[in-house]
């Protein structure tokens, strides 16, 4: 009864206190490796009447975290203030000075502006470390941890090489977070190839008992890992910078009022920026039984395969199809292409895949390759059938599918025959050997000098050059295909612009899951190729570091870990202008890609010289 006679008295005997709108900084003077925070605090009495609060926008820095909303009240000489704080954590996205503009309110009916904020970024680090946070909020990472944490698992502890190994990692809390958290350092897979699972871009929490503590519990991130390597591998930790609010509470003093005072009514709230970091994963891997057959390209899952041909009744020089689908579970992506052995009078070019991949749990799908074959003789022809070998972990034995054994009945083509059909002089001796003339009746004497003439001499020196470009064109294709690793290469722009117009076509869909994939994919395959890193190898700090051995200045491998890491934040914070993000990170990637490029060629070219 005391506590709410008291309260009532204090808050009916106050005078009116102006109110305020403003903002405030850690920091104006930042790194750009750094993170600060920007607030937006409203002071007044009646801080309930408070509508429409709209930030300014953050276009030059990254949205880590926030609003984080918190509220405090003060007495002063029996008067009651209160204040309610709008918080963002940011970091800058490129150096230089930028201005944060105006975050707008409501106040009965009135609207309040905060001050603009100019805030200089500068190279390298102005912080040391956010552990001032952590002493103001009275609270200790031990006490955080013991309330939070990412715990990662695996459905299996040991697989053969090849098979899918379902790492998931999931946040445990019984704390109140903010609404966006941010990739600290994302966890390695060396040794393995792996495959992000889909999994919904806002993180839905259920509950769960552990050690008799009941904890909010929602996924992270879900992955499937090949292994690539033979024996014991490990996935090193997932870290992930959660904002934490903690009560803050006011020191004991021993007054009567204390109990008062630290009623959760007046506790002020106090966002923490807490690093939470996965267990490390060990996995032991098995080798493949020795009895592979021949046609065993390393294919590990659940396979079938059929097949279809457009026709088996043909003539000379007119192309078949000949389809292949291989369906089922397992890394489509790694599966090689059967080998197509063919009689003689048959020739065969390149064939076309296509991939259709889900990744919802298990890795599945199909692989589409279509033959495209030319029959140039005629007479019955049988291509033999292909045969697939993949391995079984279930079963742990090698299964062999095979196509079936297709028959073509090829007959003649139009022949030269036709050609010269009613021309006088022309016979045909034979299927291969025809005279063209048998007389020289019409042929008239030129007068003028041969030798002479241009067009002798065009022809002539023509062919010279000609067969100059073409001994250099097939010296230097014949480079390439002796040389693989030149030719990933010198096809890495190729197949990063190829990716980035799929991207720029997914970001026109609105498609954002698929839009963030493909510019992972540009990315990692152009550095994958460029510094031949093999994609089971493959981690941006591995690629980063052989930038740095290369040469590359450090701005442009700050740049590519800044739009490598953001495809994966942003399923973590989604923002609220997608379309804005998807292309600003599409146009960064772009310029990424295109500056690696002139930097690898001038660094190549110095190296020739």
């Amino acid at each position: 009864m005391f506590r709410k006679l008291f309260l009532l008295f204090i808050l009916t005997a106050g005078s009116i206190f102006a109110q305020s709108f403003n903002a405030s900084v850690s920091g104006t003077r930042i790194g750009l490796s750094d993170q600060f925070q920007v607030s937006f605090t409203f002071e007044g009495q009646d801080i309930n009447s408070i509508r429409g609060f709209t930030p300014p926008n953050f276009g030059n820095f990254l949205v880590l975290s926030g609003p984080n909303q918190s509220t405090s009240m003060q007495i002063i000489n029996g008067a009651v203030s209160a204040s309610i704080s709008f918080s963002y954590y940011l970091q800058p996205r490129s150096m230089g000075s930028f201005t944060i503009g105006s975050a707008s309110i409501n106040y009965k009916g009135t609207a309040y502006k905060t001050n603009p904020v100019k805030i200089e970024v500068t190279k390298g680090s102005t912080q040391n470390t956010p552990q001032n946070q952590k002493q103001e909020a009275a609270v200790s990472d031990k006490e955080i941890a013991e309330n939070l944490f990412i715990r990662a698992s695996a459905d299996k502890q040991k697989a053969f090489k090849g098979e899918q190994v379902t790492v998931t990692y999931k946040l445990y809390t019984r704390l109140t977070i903010g609404s966006q958290m941010a990739i600290s350092k994302l966890p390695q897979y060396q040794g393995f190839w792996a495959e992000e699972l889909e999994t919904s871009n806002n993180i839905t929490f259920t509950t769960e008992n552990v050690n008799g503590k009941q904890y909010r519990v929602g996924v992270l991130k879900r992955v499937a890992l090949f292994p690539t390597e033979n024996g014991q591998l490990s996935v090193t930790p997932f870290e992930l910078k959660v904002p934490v609010i903690i009560q803050k509470k006011r020191k004991s003093s021993g007054s009567i009022f204390d109990d008062f005072f630290n009623d959760p009514f007046f506790s002020r709230g106090e966002t923490v920026e807490y690093n939470a970091k996965s267990n490390t994963i060990k996995i032991d891997v098995l080798q493949l039984p020795g009895n592979a057959p021949a046609s065993f390209n390393g294919a590990v899952g659940s396979f079938t395969m059929n097949s279809q041909i457009n026709t088996t009744k043909t003539k000379t020089n007119e192309p078949i199809s000949l389809k292949v689908d291989i369906a089922g579970s397992g890394n489509i992506q790694l599966l090689n292409v059967p080998e197509l052995n063919l009689p003689s009078g048959f020739e065969k070019y390149e064939p076309k895949t296509n991939e259709e991949v889900s990744r919802g749990g298990i890795v599945s799908g199909k692989k589409s390759i279509e033959y495209l074959i030319v029959p140039r003789t005629a007479g019955e022809k049988e291509i033999s059938p292909l045969e697939f070998t993949y391995f079984n972990p279930a079963k742990k034995a090698y299964v062999t599918l095979h196509t079936p054994l297709y028959t073509v009945k090829v007959d003649q083509g139009a022949n030269d025959s036709k050609m010269y059909a009613g021309r006088e002089g022309v016979k045909q001796l034979g299927n291969d050997i025809r005279f063209i003339k048998t007389s020289i009746n019409d042929l008239d004497k030129k007068s003028a000098s041969l030798l002479n003439s241009a067009g002798f001499l065009i022809a002539s020196i023509f062919p010279l050059f000609a067969a100059v470009g073409l001994i250099s064109w097939k010296v230097k294709n014949n480079k390439l295909a002796g040389n693989a690793q030149l030719l990933r290469y010198t096809k890495a722009q190729k197949m990063a612009r190829s990716r980035l117009k799929k991207a720029k076509q997914l970001m026109d869909q609105n498609k954002q899951t698929g839009f963030y994939a493909e510019i992972s994919l540009a990315l990692f395959g152009y550095l994958e190729d460029k510094l031949h890193i093999p994609k089971a190898d493959f981690t941006i700090d591995r690629a980063v570091s052989e930038l740095q051995a290369s040469d590359i200045e450090p701005s442009l491998s700050d740049q590519f870990r800044y739009c490598a890491e953001r495809t994966d934040y942003i399923r973590f914070a989604p923002p609220a202008d997608a379309a804005a993000d998807m292309s600003d990170i599409y146009n960064q990637s772009a310029n990424v890609i295109v500056e690696l490029e002139k930097s690898f060629h001038t660094i190549r070219n110095g190296a020739n010289a």
